[in-house]
């Protein structure tokens, strides 16, 4: 692969917030990145309070919506594709540019792959050999009827032996690109499985034994917690080294901002957004 050319890229690092904003944010980034008003954005943040997101052609009915509330867990669609996440203890990443951004350039399975080495580089800083694998007859976004992203890797994902670490999936827009995934740290995978809809008790406790085999934490990988900020730091250090840029850590513009409130309201708090499909 040929050496890219240093660039440099824009770093937030965002405090714990709801999904509906969290959402938001990403999606104004884009539309300022895309347009060239800003650099290009490597976006570091977390949930609170815990929200599940659904990818954007996922039936809202996969949702047990009374036990969702039952837990005080919110719920959001992603403006990406893929299948459900409960985001909660983890560190999450957006990449958010221009298609002309050479790391961002070519097809989606390229600029995947590209991504993907960063990842694997800020794992293995942390300790966590992992692996980004393709796979044949597998779609990024997940795309199979199982309403639960970490359950199955796809393309160029990254695996801790066999076993799902990061889901990531991206959007291609007229804007630009972007891409957002999840770092679980610690925690319970399988609390996912209490706000999703089975047909019995038998069939949600065969799903939760599933993804236990299927999937694991930072702190499954390293049998130790490590905290949001050494996972943050390792990413942001992983990516420049990796892909060869120079980060300015910055907030997000007024205009940023002003449109990502727009997008709560308009959009991502917005019913008729959630339960469109």
């Amino acid at each position: 692969m040929r050496k890219l050319d240093i660039a440099h890229w824009r770093l937030i690092i965002s405090p714990p917030a709801p999904g509906a904003w969290n959402m938001a944010v990403d999606e104004a980034i884009l539309a300022s990145t895309g347009s060239g008003v800003v650099q290009p954005t490597l976006r570091l943040y977390a949930w609170d309070p815990p929200c599940l997101s659904l990818g954007y052609a996922q039936p809202i009915d996969d949702v047990d919506r009374q036990a969702l509330d039952l837990n005080g867990w919110q719920i959001v669609r992603r403006p990406t594709g893929g299948r459900a996440i409960l985001h909660t203890d983890e560190l999450t990443y957006s990449v958010m540019g221009p298609a002309s951004e050479p790391r961002l350039a070519g097809s989606l399975l390229e600029s995947y792959q590209r991504l993907s080495n960063a990842l694997l580089a800020a794992l293995q800083s942390l300790g966590i050999t992992a692996q980004a694998i393709p796979r044949e007859n597998s779609a990024i976004t997940n795309s199979n009827s199982n309403p639960v992203c970490f359950e199955t890797p796809s393309h160029y994902e990254i695996t801790f032996q066999g076993k799902k670490l990061i889901g990531s999936a991206q959007a291609r827009r007229k804007e630009g690109i972007l891409q957002h995934g999840s770092l679980p740290l610690h925690g319970d995978l399988t609390r996912i499985t209490q706000t999703l809809q089975y047909p019995d008790l038998d069939a949600r406790k065969t799903a939760a034994d599933r993804l236990s085999e299927r999937a694991i934490t930072v702190e499954g990988a390293l049998n130790h917690k490590i905290s949001w900020e050494t996972a943050a730091d390792a990413f942001s250090h992983a990516f420049q080294s990796t892909l060869n840029l120079k980060f300015s850590l910055e907030n997000l513009s007024g205009s940023e901002d002003a449109r990502a409130e727009e997008l709560v309201s308009m959009k991502y708090a917005n019913p008729a957004w959630t339960n469109r499909v």
